[in-house]
């Protein structure tokens, strides 16, 4: 038996996502890159607004790109 670690944050989002909207995380993150310099709500309102995501998933979403910049 092998042990894993629950994924956590974010991340634990992004199976769901990809399921639901049939696209990979990295197509959403490259969206949020080209989305310019606009705040956190800014963005989720724009995935939201654009591509019919949900708040959590949209939230969870710019949570993770903003995370790495």
């Amino acid at each position: 038996m092998t042990a894993t670690t629950p994924i956590k944050g974010p991340a634990s989002y992004f199976p769901s996502i990809e399921k639901t909207y049939g696209k990979p995380i990295s197509h959403w993150m490259a969206f949020l890159g080209d989305a310019g310099a606009l705040k956190h709500m800014e963005l989720v309102a724009r995935l939201k607004s654009e591509h019919q995501i949900g708040h959590g998933h949209a939230n969870a979403l710019v949570a993770a790109f903003l995370a790495k910049k």
